[in-house]
């Protein structure tokens, strides 16, 4: 997200479909910056999960953990991920943490690959379009559902 050093917000388009009440969960890969942007997400969902980015400086967890029914989800950051963005380390850390679904962010391009294991790797891109200098591409706003 990185507001407001790389972004003033999330578009005004967004904030219209992410309303508190209609979201039973919310994964978040970090990067809030403020106390302000975590109380906004915290307002959408019943289960809201937030993972530590590489900007933040609240406490957020590294990694996290969770299941859904009989799914399990595991959310990073993904700045941990070294050579950052690479599928293979992804798909052997989505292994290691024994997940069903990795989400993670820090490469701001949505995607969803099928992981080497099976399951699923999921990008949400970034809300905000903020750029990373990391990969030089200019971003699209995105998130997912």
């Amino acid at each position: 997200l990185n507001i407001p050093y790389d972004s003033p917000g999330i578009p005004e388009k967004f904030q219209k479909m992410l309303v508190p009440g209609k979201i039973q969960h919310v994964f978040v890969t970090g990067n809030l910056n403020t106390k302000e942007v975590e109380e906004f997400f915290t307002s959408l969902g019943a289960q809201v999960l937030i993972t530590r980015g590489d900007m933040d400086t609240y406490p957020y967890p590294e990694r996290v953990v969770a299941a859904i029914g009989n799914i399990s989800f595991g959310l990073i950051h993904g700045h941990q991920v070294s050579p950052w963005g690479d599928y293979h380390a992804i798909s052997s850390l989505k292994r290691d943490m024994g997940v069903d679904v990795l989400i993670h962010g820090f490469a701001p391009v949505c995607g969803i690959r099928e992981a080497e294991d099976g399951g699923l790797i999921i990008n949400p891109g970034t809300a905000t379009g903020a750029t990373s200098m990391s990969f030089g591409e200019k971003a699209v706003p995105s998130f997912v559902l």
